[in-house]
Order: C-alpha cells, then structure tokens, then sequence
C-alpha cells in the first residue's frame, strides 16, 4: 500500500471536535489561573515561588506534568511502536533520573536556595559572575527545551487539527505561545502550578482509560498483546528485542550510552525541575514532591509501554510513518482507531496542554532567573524593590515567549528529539558538575565554578554543531554539506565529564579561594534547613 492510500486509509478526524476539546481546556485553566494569580500577595516569593505554600503531594504531581512533555506522551509512545524494546530504554533513563534527584539534589538545594539555582551556586562564592553565568545557562537550556515544544506543536497540528500548510502551523504555534505567555503574566508560580496539576492528572487518566481498554481488548493478557504488535511490525519478534536502534556498529552503542547519560543526568539538572522545590515549605516535602513525582511517572510510563505496543498491533508502523506527525502520530492514531474522533479530540486537548503546561514552566523559569539573579543581584546589587524585579520577570517573560514563537515557527519540521536531547546534554553538562561540587566539595571555589559552566556548556554545543546530528547524515538539519568530525550524536558522554574536569582543574588553579565559613554554613543548612 502507498503512502497516499495510506494516509486515505486514516479515519477522518474532526478539527472542530479537537479545537472544541482544547478550547474547553484553555478556558477552564485560565479562570484557575487567573483566581489562583489574583489570591496571593504580590511579593517576589509568591510569583517566583508560590510562597512555598503547595504540600509534596501536590507539588509531585505538578512536577509531573512539568517533565512529562510531548516527548515523553507522543515520542515515547511512537519510538515504542516503531523501535520495539529499544524505545522504551527512553522510560527507564527518565524514571532513574529521578532517583539522582531524590538522593542528592531535592532536599539539600531546597535548604540553601530561595528561588533560583544561582542562589545556590552563588552561595559561597562571588555574586555577580557566578549569577551571570548560572542564568547564562539557565536561559540556553530553557529556550532549546522550549524550542523543542514549540516546534512539536506544528507537528500536532497537522494531524490533529488537519492543518497542513506551514502558514496555517506557524499561526498554531503563535496561539500555543501566546495562552502561555497568559498563563506566566496572570498566575506566576501559583497559577503555572494548578495548570501543571490539572494537566498531569488529565494526563494520567486519559493514558490509563487507553491502556485498560487496550489490554481488555486483548483478554488482559499482555502476552497477547505483544504478539498482535510482533504479528503487525515488520520487525517480528525482533520487537520485543533490544537493538532496534542502538543495534548497529560501535558508534551507534556509543551513542546510546552517550543518550543515557544526558537523560539519566539531565533530569536533575533542568532548571524548571529544580525551581519547583522552592515551592514547598519544608525539605520534607521537597522530597515527597520527588516520590509523588516518580510514582505518577512510573504509572504513566507502564501506560505508555502498553499504548505503544497497542499502537504496533492496531494501527501498524506503515500508517504511523506515512502520517504527517511520522512516530509521534503513535498514540494519536490509536485513539483515533479505537475511539473515533471523541477519543482523538480528548487526546489532541492533552497533547496540546502537555505542551501549554511545559512551555509555562519553561517561561518562569527563565523570566525569573533574569530578573532575580541578572537585573536585581546583579544590576540593582541585591537591593531591587520586590514590585520592580516581579514587572522585570513578566516582561522577560513577554520577551522569551516571544523568541519561543519565532524559534518554534523556524524549527518547524526541524529534528525536535535533537532539541530536546540537546537540552538535557546542556543541562548535565553545565549544571550537575557545578552544583554537586558546590553542595559537597568545600575546597570548590569562583574560579572552578566558572570553568564547570561555562566548559560544559560550550564543550556541548561545539560538539553538537560539528556532529552527524547538524551535518553529514541522512537525517541532518543540513543535508547538503558535511562539516562534522565529531562521530556521536549526542555528546554527553564527552562533555559532561569534561564539565566536571573543568571545574576542578579551574578550582586547583584559580586565585579565588573557598569561603570555609560560608561552606560550614551551606552544609549545615543544606543538611538541616535551619536558616532557609
């Protein structure tokens, strides 16, 4: 069967029932936004940080939904249906990256900082430039993160809301970016939070309704389930075996490695995760916040490993690859298959604020950053009146999603995993190294912190730009020319152990020396939280 017959084989969708579905979302989440932004007081703690009043229970399931993005519900869901076993390694990165965060980072960065990651790197060591360099990062991260989420929307759009012009896309992803940027202007922290709670639990249960109905249909046998989708694969059993990517020549395994390394460490270095345990009271609860978090995570993950098998059995690779989405039209397509253009429109509404929900994060997490740790410590010298730094973040805010705008229309049809993969290499390359050394070395000094971020974060983009990834490959952003030397295609396993070197190579050699009484300080109230 051809592409075309393929693609005419799809049942119909229905956009207006789609739009209709989301529609109905935006509006009930705005009113939640705007009473939650309207409730509290006008204070850099509540915008920023929601006064720290959300419990771990609910700060858990928030965390959730900030992480669990349209990678995570559409390209796991499809790398499954396609790549079998391999797809699913995905998952299991995601959910042991949250281990790292729960042992080593959640409560001990709770304890020293009060809204931003430079509070903490910045704790013992110079202000100004530890804060320009820990925003420098945190901005890089958060826009290629964005990116990624904006630029999936245009994906989405074509197949769910039959838009297939780049006009009539670009103009989506304006709509996408402009909610968001009422989400952020409207609610900060407080309303961003409830939209990543009411998302996470829309989330949760349309992915468990899909599941349950997948394995009843299948006796709730799962044996039977797996042997449908090796029956419907072109693969066969080989499926169900490990190598479906990452099966080739060295290079290949190498990059597998290379990818686990930047999930598995990533995670606890994204700058939205790490700001969302400044939104609770007590250390305590920023570690329940991480066992909430893993547990809604692990439930959906399990979804997504029957959804995309389920997608294999019913839908079948052909008609996933031949959709205008490619892998990530997975899930979508089983919904449609199984539960018409009813189901379609329920999971197009969760996939567009899955998108939403992230991409606000994102916003407050950069917006603050540059107003808390750029215009009021390092401008205004920390002495920034709270109602000026909250009008710097909203417009940062403004200012940033904008970019995310303009981005995401450029790297519309662009390889949205390199984005995002590139994201977390950034993340575990410039954060990790530096925030560990400034919780647990006492000797780490400005100078090592310095060379950890800046080093990381340029070993990791360099690396990028001259890999298979940019050029040189069937699948490059630029096919016509070939100026890579750098074989992998993430570049994780070189650069975050370089960041890592960086900084204590900077720390041994650099004048500046440790503060060992601002260490004694950091390390009690990182291990007791007296004084946060």
């Amino acid at each position: 069967m051809t592409t075309t017959e393929l693609a005419e084989s799809v049942p119909a969708s229905n956009p207006l029932v789609n739009t209709g579905v989301f529609a109905l979302f935006v509006a009930i989440t705005l009113f939640v936004v705007y009473r939650a932004g309207h409730r509290g007081k006008k204070t850099t703690a509540d915008y920023y940080a929601a006064d720290s009043a959300f419990t771990g229970r609910q700060n858990g399931i928030a965390l959730s939904g900030d992480f669990l993005s349209a990678a995570s519900f559409l390209g796991i869901a499809g790398a499954i249906a396609i790549h079998g076993y391999d797809g699913f390694l995905y998952s299991i990165g995601f959910l042991v990256a949250w281990l790292v965060d729960l042992l080593l980072i959640a409560e001990l960065l709770r304890n020293t900082g009060r809204f931003t990651m430079g509070d903490v790197l910045s704790f013992r060591m110079k202000q100004r430039p530890v804060r320009a360099a820990s925003a420098t990062s945190t901005l890089v991260i958060s826009f290629f993160y964005m990116l990624a989420q904006m630029a999936g929307a245009g994906g989405l759009v074509a197949l769910l809301l039959n838009v297939h012009s780049r006009l009539g896309q670009s103009l989506v992803i304006g709509v996408v970016g402009l909610v968001m940027v009422v989400y952020v202007l409207v609610g900060g922290m407080k309303g961003t939070t409830w939209v990543q709670i009411i998302k996470a639990s829309i989330l949760l249960v349309a992915a468990t309704l899909i599941t349950v109905f997948l394995l009843g249909k299948y006796g709730f046998n799962f044996s039977n389930l797996l042997t449908a989708a090796t029956d419907n694969s072109p693969m066969g059993t080989s499926l169900l075996e490990p190598g479906g990517s990452y099966g080739g020549s060295g290079t290949t395994r190498l990059d597998f490695v290379s990818l686990s390394l930047a999930l598995v460490l990533g995670v606890a270095s994204l700058p939205h995760v790490l700001m969302r345990f400044y939104t609770v009271p007590t250390a305590r609860e920023a570690r329940r916040s991480v066992v909430w978090a893993t547990v809604c995570m692990f439930v959906f993950y399990l979804c997504t490993l029957v959804i995309g098998f389920g997608a294999a059995a019913i839908v079948g690779s052909d008609e996933i690859k031949a959709a205008p989405g490619g892998e990530n039209s997975a899930a979508p397509l089983l919904a449609l298959h199984i539960g018409g253009t009813l189901l379609l429109g329920i999971v197009s509404a969760v996939a567009f604020a899955t998108i939403l929900a992230v991409v606000a994060g994102l916003t407050i997490t950069a917006s603050a950053s540059f107003a808390h740790d750029v215009y009021a410590n390092i401008f205004k010298r920390g002495k920034a009146e709270p109602a000026d730094e909250v009008r710097v973040a909203r417009l940062t805010a403004l200012v940033v999603g904008v970019m995310a705008i303009l981005g995401g229309i450029l790297a519309n049809g662009q390889n949205i995993a390199f984005l995002v993969a590139l994201a977390l290499a950034v993340a575990a390359s410039a954060n990790l190294s530096t925030l560990l050394y400034s919780l647990f070395w006492k000797r780490f000094n400005t100078t090592g912190t310095l060379w950890s971020i800046y080093g990381g974060l340029g070993a990791c983009l360099i690396l990028v730009l001259f890999s298979p990834v940019v050029s040189g490959a069937a699948d490059s952003i630029f096919k016509s020319v070939d100026f890579h030397w750098f074989p992998l295609k993430n570049p994780g396993l070189v650069s975050i152990p370089f960041s890592f070197l960086c900084g204590f190579i900077g720390t041994m050699v650099g004048r500046s020396k440790a503060d060992e009484a601002k260490h004694a300080e950091m390390e009690v109230r990182s291990l007791t939280g007296i004084g946060s």
